[in-house]
């Protein structure tokens, strides 16, 4: 167990891909690349901790919306920066500039939005245990967990 002072908050664990549980233990198992194979590949469960990760069948489906969120909230905060520093008119092409800005910034940013999408939806449903080392993950931890279904999808 770590020291109480070098704990991560909520918001910087989930922002570095980590376990929810205890926050210190990584979600995936490759680091962050520009590629999208291997990027979404996960522990089954902590490496630390134990939590698993997939907590029942299709249960990263709701991150879409996450992610929807996330580009959204993106696509607004470069609006308003590009119309404060740079500012819109209808007599020359800043608007087209903008969305094409935008556009790239979007892909680029989007294996990283993958992955911040699925770790916020883990934390949600994942309650953090300061003292995760003396609680032991009981039986109905993994009562949703069907390795038959696992990957069916």
């Amino acid at each position: 167990m770590t020291d109480p002072a070098t704990k991560k908050g909520y918001l910087s664990s989930s922002l570095q891909c980590k376990c929810p549980r205890c926050r210190e233990g990584d979600l995936f198992k490759n680091p962050l690349r520009f590629t999208f194979k291997g990027n979404l590949e996960m522990h089954a469960t902590c490496t630390v901790c134990g939590q698993p990760t997939e907590i029942e069948v299709g249960f990263y489906y709701g991150t879409g919306y996450v992610s929807y969120a996330l580009t959204v909230a993106l696509t607004v905060s470069t609006l308003v920066a590009w119309w404060v520093l740079i500012g819109f008119s209808t007599e020359d092409n800043r608007f087209f500039w903008w969305l094409g800005s935008n556009a790239v910034l979007l892909l680029l940013l989007q294996p990283w939005l993958m992955r911040l999408s699925r770790s916020l939806w883990i934390s949600w449903f994942v309650s953090y245990d300061p003292d995760w080392a003396s609680h032991e993950l009981s039986e109905s931890d993994f009562e949703r967990v069907n390795k038959d279904q696992s990957g069916n999808w």
